[in-house]
């Protein structure tokens, strides 16, 4: 292999990994592009361990592959664990431009030859000792997304029998909505003696609901409300038993130094509420990140939860606030042309902690803090859809500074950032009142 190219400018590109080798992933067999070679593997466990020790007799010391599904896990687990052999995982994205005929070969001898120039960059990798975590929440998360389809299950049922129980309670799986769908499933089909189950703080007066049951109990569709029900409360213990191991895994995590936090204004609901944690998660990722990140208005225990599990308590691997929100596509994506910007939407993305960001950033509408007054004025201005978005990237900016520094969050109040931004316009004013020759005077309103 030549030691450098060049590229059509004429520059020559120096070799960064000369013992590079790149890896074309599949679900039924992998092509490894080794120095001059290529070699085809199979996906068993032994065929991988084989590829592990071809690449160590032909001297590659640095492997790069795309992030292909979970195909790339195994590959990548063994390479770096058995055989100490670093990977470098790809974003697909940036390297499906393969010159000429697309083929598996030339897939990894296109993507050895860009990571022996150093022109691949790495995406991010959790740590290992956060993969745990996060394989139990994900799987939390699609048990919540399981129950919840049962739930509208339920719905449908009531909805054909003509039982408008969804009109009269905000939520059918709270106290009062769940005993009378227990109740219609046992066989009690009067709807003065299903109202009763009506807790006392249920707005909706008893007459209105029994109204509102009085429908028409067909056989079949209370067959299927009690299998949604059963199915419902059978996911439920799963998210129970889920919450465990979660428990047990994160006591084995190291603590961090604690900083002093200042006392909280009112005191938090000690109830638990729908689809929240079996156990006190507030406190453990407390003790795990040293800083409690629920402080921060719009921040839950659960969203918490979703950054630690997903990137994980150490987040050196991004050097600044900037490069962190900008892998989270919450930041404004230029795109120029000819010296002119030509869009500015912020791309894409399907990650879990800007999801998690932007539902946090929805509840800041009707919040009494400096973060709700600065999502009220992005609104007014920008509309819905941005201001979430830059209320998002407001809060992972600081929950960002928050793990790295250590620091506490104190909350400055709604009335210290509007005076800071009356303060920011006044400031302006006078600067564009002076640039035009002109001078600003302050005259009291009567």
């Amino acid at each position: 292999m030549k030691s450098s190219t060049t590229n059509r400018e004429g520059n020559a590109l120096e070799v960064v990994h000369p013992h590079a080798a790149g890896i074309d992933i599949g679900s039924r067999e992998h092509y490894v592009a080794a120095g001059a070679e290529v070699q085809t593997f199979g996906c068993a466990t032994a065929d991988l361990f084989e590829m592990g020790r071809w690449l160590k007799r032909c001297g590659v010391t640095t492997v790069a592959m795309e992030s292909t599904g979970v195909y790339w896990v195994p590959v990548a687990r063994i390479l770096e664990d058995d055989f100490g052999i670093p990977v470098v995982l790809v974003d697909p994205r940036y390297v499906r431009s393969v010159p000429g005929r697309k083929t598996d070969v030339k897939d990894c001898q296109w993507l050895q030859r860009l990571h022996t120039y150093g022109l691949l960059t790495g995406v991010f990798r959790s740590p290992l000792e956060i993969e745990p975590l996060k394989a139990y929440y994900r799987h939390r998360k699609s048990l919540v997304e399981g129950a919840a389809q049962h739930v509208l299950r339920m719905q449908k049922a009531l909805e054909v029998m003509n039982v408008q129980l969804h009109k009269v309670l905000s939520d059918i799986t709270g106290v009062t909505g769940m005993r009378i769908v227990r109740a219609i499933v046992e066989g009690e089909r009067d709807p003065v003696a299903l109202a009763r189950h009506r807790h006392p703080l249920v707005k909706s007066p008893e007459d209105q609901i029994a109204k509102a049951l009085e429908g028409k109990f067909l056989t079949e569709q209370v067959f299927l409300l009690a299998q949604a029900l059963e199915a419902y409360d059978f996911v439920h213990r799963q998210i129970e038993r889920c919450d465990g191991q979660i428990e047990a895994y994160m006591r084995t995590l190291k603590a961090r130094p604690a900083q002093p936090s200042p006392p909280e204004a009112a005191l938090r609901r000690p109830t638990r509420r729908k689809n929240q944690a079996h156990f006190d998660l507030r406190a453990e990722l407390t003790r795990i990140t040293g800083v409690d990140l629920t402080r921060i208005p719009g921040i839950d225990a659960l969203t918490s939860q979703t950054l630690i599990a997903e990137v994980g308590v150490d987040v050196s691997a991004f050097p600044t606030e900037k490069h962190f929100v900008s892998w989270l596509a919450l930041c404004p994506n230029h795109a120029i042309t000819g010296g002119r910007i030509r869009r500015r939407k912020s791309r894409p993305s399907a990650n879990r902690v800007a999801t998690a960001f932007r539902i946090a950033a929805q509840t800041l509408h009707k919040s009494k803090t400096a973060l709700g007054a600065f999502y009220r004025r992005m609104r007014a201005r920008l509309g819905a859809p941005k201001a979430i978005t830059a209320a998002a990237r407001k809060l992972a900016a600081t929950v960002y500074r928050l793990l790295k520094y250590g620091e506490a969050f104190v909350e400055r109040g709604q009335e210290a950032y509007e005076l800071q931004y009356k303060d920011r316009v006044l400031a302006n004013l006078r600067r564009s009142a002076k640039h035009l020759g002109f001078q600003l005077v302050a005259e009291p309103v009567s």
